[in-house]
């Protein structure tokens, strides 16, 4: 006997020229949402604008206050709730993720499976102790609490949706918050529109949660908007810089993950084939468009031609095309504007003298696994974020020089060293400006209880997840009851 198949669980008609805030709306304009790898029309949504932004912070607000009142395992048995549903309809969601954000299947899997995760710690938040009793004199009780924000808005990216956003909407709601979220354009069902189904089947109550896509106007209005307390941003560094530039004249709290040229170390006792794999899955998952990819791999000279050498035949080698077939390792990168700039930056690498030693072409949006070598700092491959599949090669003489060219950047989100003797790798990762560091590891490496976050260029160096969460989405306030009031001198 077989199992019958799930009724679909996405529902289209919801979001087809509608917005989610207090309920389903028509928006004012509409916009399709293309598959990357086949051109295809996915869904249509609608398309909010700055206007929107105010009237979901006023119900926001508003809702706020019932929801951060609700029993802690009121609020729990939402996030249970909302769990059980992504792992119920898994397989179906993992596909589209995947068709959205133009990915393999597995990597569509894993952020389904780290929305499962995400909830199942969101839930235990509201049943955990959320302050200290202070020392204080005789007669008077001291208490420092945490209190939510009020309202926080969350602008997401386009890489990996559900994950970065979820990673902020679930501990932030979890803490007594309301959310508004504005989901990147390109993947607004992952990024926003799915979480907004799933949470109001899952119970949340109505006004909490609101998904306006819409384009940077939208971005900015949420930013400016004063009934909107805090800002949680997860994309490139120049808009980056605006967002922070604006939270600041607002006085409002902000966190910003900009990702950042992350440094991969290689030593010259590593084993090659090891290292080798690790690079090229550091660099190529995901097509390179992660905030964590390894985007300058710094190799001992002394073991750098045998790294290139496999590294090459990985990139000859290695299948491209739509991941949704579960036949292929690289997709298509998000959209022609993407391509064009991760091509800009490979050619004007070669012609400031990097060598082109494999790839740095492309068909459609499809770009071959790319590995350049002699790349030094002042060529864009180096200085910059290519978010692309390509390997950006330099070389080394002494771990000192290792450590000097991967602090160039000013910080980042991750760094890796790969070395034979531990004791050795962590003398250098200590010395690393980043946010996370793994030893014998590549730097795409994530858990749904790490804090999440990095220095410099990389952000404001505020970190989420995980032991972040309290800090992150919450305030102290400083309470203190006496039996009777006393008279003072005055």
């Amino acid at each position: 006997m077989t199992t019958p198949a799930l009724p679909a669980f996405l529902d289209h008609a919801l979001w087809r020229e509608h917005v989610y805030s207090d309920g389903w709306r028509a928006a004012s304009s509409a916009a399709e949402v293309i598959e990357p790898a086949t051109g295809e029309v996915l869904t249509r949504c609608g398309r909010a604008v700055a206007a929107d932004v105010a009237s979901a912070a006023e119900a926001a607000a508003t809702a706020q206050k019932a929801w951060a009142a609700m029993g802690p395992r009121d609020r729990a048995a939402v996030f249970h709730r909302a769990a059980a549903l992504f792992q119920q309809h898994f397989d179906e969601l993992a596909l589209y993720v995947t068709r959205e954000t133009g990915a393999i299947l597995p990597k569509g899997q894993h952020e389904i499976r780290e929305a499962v995760a995400f909830c199942q710690i969101a839930a235990s938040m509201p049943m955990q102790a959320q302050g200290q009793v202070l020392p204080s004199a005789g007669g008077k009780l001291s208490i420092a609490r945490r209190v939510p924000h009020g309202v926080v808005g969350v602008i997401s990216p386009f890489n990996f949706p559900l994950i970065l956003t979820l990673r902020v909407v679930a501990p932030a709601l979890a803490a007594g918050n309301a959310v508004i979220i504005k989901p990147d354009p390109r993947t607004p069902v992952s990024g926003g529109l799915l979480i907004a189904q799933l949470f109001e089947q899952a119970g949340l109550p109505a006004g909490v949660l609101h998904v306006l896509p819409g384009g940077a106007d939208v971005g900015e209005a949420l930013v400016t908007e004063p009934k909107v307390a805090m800002i949680s941003f997860t994309g490139s560094a120049g808009v980056g810089r605006r967002i922070g530039e604006l939270a600041g004249k607002h006085l409002k709290k902000v966190s910003l993950e900009l990702g950042g040229s992350n440094a991969l170390i290689v030593l010259d006792d590593a084993d090659a084939d090891v290292a080798a794999s690790n690079i090229a899955w550091g660099a190529w998952l995901h097509q390179g468009q992660i905030c964590m990819a390894s985007n300058r791999v710094l190799v001992h000279e002394a073991i750098a031609p045998a790294i290139i050498e496999r590294l090459v035949g990985k990139a000859t080698h290695l299948p491209v095309g739509n991941g949704a077939t579960g036949q292929v390792a690289l997709g298509p990168l998000i959209d022609e504007r993407q391509r064009d700039r991760v091509h800009a930056t490979v050619q004007a690498s070669v012609k400031a003298g990097a060598q082109l030693l494999a790839g740095g072409s492309y068909d459609g949006l499809f770009y071959k696994p790319t590995v350049l070598g002699g790349v030094k700092p002042g060529m864009p491959s180096f200085d910059e974020e290519t978010f692309g599949p390509v390997v950006n090669l330099a070389t080394f003489k002494t771990d000192e020089e290792a450590v000097a060219l991967a602090n160039t950047s000013h910080g980042g989100l991750a760094a890796g060293v790969i070395s034979a003797s531990v004791g050795r790798a962590l003398a250098i990762g200590q010395q690393l400006k980043a946010g996370m560091v793994h030893v014998n590891d590549q730097t795409v490496n994530d858990d749904a209880v790490n804090p999440f976050g990095g220095p410099g260029i990389a952000g404001n160096g505020n970190s989420h997840g995980g032991p972040g969460d309290w800090e992150q989405f919450t305030t102290w306030q400083w309470l203190t009851v006496k039996a009777t009031a006393t008279p003072f001198p005055f």
